[in-house]
């Protein structure tokens, strides 16, 4: 019987050597004359433990991690195959507190199989919801979905619920779904992963939500910088639609060219149309006037990919978990200076010391925390002191904060947080689609000013100035590229202010 060794092809994984490390295992077996079938997976989400090696046994699955190529033939001599002791085995994965920890909706299946295959997702349940939602009014599902109090995962927590019924409602011959796959922010990855891991999910939340609306095509918009995640997704893609299962509603795969802005919504939009990434004003919002000028519902991916489990299994049963207005689960992705780095699936409201000191071990230098930024280069900077705050949209906010999309980048004592400012005014700088005043000459002049400041040069004056520009941007920009950049540099501001005061005039 040939035994099955599970390898992750997930760019994390692949970035530390995992196709070398499988490529080995494959040699070992071979000169051992066992026959082996690799199987490659997407990631648990365990970044500490890649590559993650796991041997599939009468008691389940075995890990070993992190594994690197030249680790293979002393696993080999030490048992591999038989699942034998070596100082890398860390025994079944579901068992790491990482993992019990968790609540895994969206992201069950991540890590388990082949993502790629079509039998091992229907197996574990796949398409289940799809069968259930063409059997049910449009009106039905999108109550269900509204129940489920499910809010949009890319930022913004709209209530997604509201924004079905909007695009269902709204008059148009033709409507579209729109899956905005652009994952921008630093300390970010939930997207890739699940593109990478379980595409299949994602394909079916998009038909479950064209049934919901009305509409007959849509789009997946993948930044340019996932090359692994674009290559998966449109292979899965091309297995969907031989398998019928897009016969009435296509997808097609857009690729972006490295434009931040082009996350916003209405940005991409333009974009897919063949036209520079710039902002639209609104309204008309995309829900009555989107792509092309119809109707379209844009999401991203981690609210599309919690559609089938709440068909499935009711949006009540999905609200249950959470914390405040804040219903199931969130990815929550750990970077920065941090011992377990990973995606940790979890209901909203665990506080941040939790996240980042107990899940996330602190940090791996061992230095004291000074500061974590939570949902990207946007998000506030939160003091050691502020870690007591539950992760939540509102509790977040209520801080200076942004939930955002869930990624959250740790900081020790060494930081520099007037740097840190200071970049979060270049970014936008560079990243502004020009189209506005507030964001495209206010965060030049941002950095301009803060230079200033920082070199001694009338420094009260100067940062006082930078609080108006603040200001000026939070209100006037266009989108959110402008009016939450103001977050990052006053947060430094206002609760690091010793990092402003250190420079002298040269």
């Amino acid at each position: 019987m040939t035994q099955r060794i599970f390898v992750p092809k997930d760019a994390s994984a692949r970035a530390v050597g995992a196709d070398a490390v499988a490529d080995a295992i494959a040699e070992a077996a071979r000169g051992a004359g066992r026959a082996v079938t690799i199987v490659r997976t997407g990631s648990r989400g365990l970044a500490w433990l890649e590559t993650l090696v796991e041997v599939e046994t009468a008691a389940g699955r075995i890990g070993y991690g992190p594994v690197e190529p030249a680790d293979v033939v002393g696993l080999v001599a030490s048992g591999l195959f038989e699942a034998g002791d070596h100082p890398l085995k860390i025994g079944r994965p579901e068992e790491l507190p990482f993992l019990t920890r968790q609540t895994r909706l969206t992201f069950a299946r991540c890590g388990l199989d082949d993502p790629l295959s079509l039998a091992d997702y229907r197996a574990a349940g796949g398409f289940d919801g799809f069968d259930k939602a063409k059997g049910l009014s449009p009106e039905a599902v999108i109550a269900e979905v509204t129940r489920s109090g499910l809010r949009g995962r890319g930022g913004a927590g709209f209530p997604a619920g509201i924004k079905w019924e909007t695009v269902r409602a709204a008059a148009g011959a033709r409507k579209f779904v729109v899956c905005n796959a652009d994952e921008g922010d630093s300390g970010t990855f939930a997207d890739r992963m699940l593109l990478e891991g379980a595409p299949f999910l994602l394909i079916e939340g998009m038909l479950i939500a064209a049934c919901a609306v009305g509409a007959g095509k849509g789009y997946v918009y993948i930044r340019s910088e996932y090359p692994d995640a674009i290559a998966t997704f449109s292979e899965a893609v091309t297995i969907a639609r031989a398998a019928g299962l897009l016969s009435e509603f296509d997808l097609e795969v857009r690729v972006g060219a490295g434009s931040y802005v082009c996350g916003e919504e209405t940005a991409m939009l333009e974009s897919i149309e063949g036209r520079r990434g710039q902002v639209r004003a609104k309204p008309p919002l995309p829900a009555h006037a989107g792509l092309f000028g119809a109707p379209t519902l844009v999401n991203n991916v981690l609210t599309l990919s919690a559609v089938p489990w709440i068909v499935v299994n009711g949006g009540d049963a999905y609200a249950a978990p959470g914390y405040g207005r804040s219903r199931g689960t969130m990815p929550i992705q750990l970077g920065g200076d941090i011992r377990r780095g990973g995606l940790f699936e979890a209901p909203f409201g665990m506080t941040l010391a939790e996240l980042v000191r107990d899940v996330g071990g602190g940090t791996l230098s061992g230095r004291p925390v000074r500061a974590v930024q939570v949902g990207g280069p946007l998000g506030g900077y939160l003091p050691a002191e502020l870690l007591g705050t539950p992760f939540d949209y509102e509790a977040l906010a209520a801080v200076g904060g942004l939930l955002g999309h869930g990624g959250i980048v740790v900081f020790n004592d060494t930081v520099d947080m007037a740097e840190q400012a200071r970049f979060a005014l270049e970014f936008c700088a560079i990243e502004s689609c020009g189209k506005c005043t507030p964001c495209r000459i206010g965060a030049r002049r941002g950095v301009e000013t803060l230079d200033r400041a920082l070199a001694g040069v009338q420094r009260a004056a100067n940062l006082d100035l930078i609080a108006d520009l603040c200001e000026v941007m939070t209100h006037g920009s266009l989108c959110a590229l402008g009016g939450l950049t103001p977050l990052p540099v006053m947060s430094a501001l206002e609760h690091f202010p010793e990092d402003f005061e250190r420079r002298r005039a040269e």
